[in-house]
């Protein structure tokens, strides 16, 4: 399958690039530097762009089978939402329908499973607006008409692919650790591409 990452060179990103070569995907990964992605393969292809700049995701896109989105603004938050919209316009102009798009555990519907720390301190005040943009973000994924799935983790940890997690739990699941390592998200993004048991669903990832 050809699939484009956007987000390529973020924490997730080179995780989510690395997973697709190993599982046999041909890789375009795109980002404003992609030099900085330290891997070498012959399947992977890097384009320079900006994800805000609606002209070079447009023409970055044809050609692909799918797309994975793992958008990162820090705290700012304003990149993934008009980052994913342009992505969505691109995907419908080229005929392209599966999108995996990375979110966070707590936006939507999963809010209730996070505690006090995550919910009052975290999203509350310290990552508003970052929150914000997830939240903008999702809604826009839901109403594109496309094939999506949007993935909601916990807090990224270090740490190899361990297969050993849970996921597609309900906002009433208990005795969740509330994090995940970035290996196991991008093992598990990477299977989205061909797996539709959560075709237009939000999954959640803990441990």
């Amino acid at each position: 399958m050809n699939v484009i990452i956007f987000g390529a060179t973020g924490t997730l990103g080179r995780h989510l690039v690395t997973n697709a070569l190993q599982t046999g995907h041909h890789v375009t990964a795109f980002a404003r530097r992609p030099d900085a992605l330290d891997i070498s393969h012959p399947s992977l292809t890097r384009v320079a762009g900006d994800v805000l700049d609606r002209d070079a995701v447009a023409a970055a896109i044809p050609g692909h089978d799918a797309v994975l989105i793992a958008l990162g603004s820090g705290r700012k938050g304003g990149v993934r939402a008009d980052g994913t919209q342009h992505v969505i316009e691109a995907m419908k102009q080229a005929g392209l329908s599966r999108l995996i798009c990375l979110s966070t555990l707590g936006a939507g519907d999963s809010r209730p499973l996070l505690n006090f720390f995550w919910k009052r301190i975290m999203f509350g005040m310290l990552l508003a607006p970052a929150y914000a943009d997830h939240q903008a973000q999702e809604a826009l994924v839901r109403k594109s008409g496309l094939d999506w799935t949007i993935v909601r983790p916990g807090a990224f940890s270090d740490g190899p692919a361990t297969g050993d997690y849970r996921h597609g739990f309900p906002a009433t699941a208990k005795n969740l650790a509330l994090k995940i390592s970035r290996a196991d998200v991008a093992g598990f993004m990477v299977r989205q591409l061909q797996d539709m048991s959560y075709l237009r669903q939000t999954p959640g990832l803990s441990y």
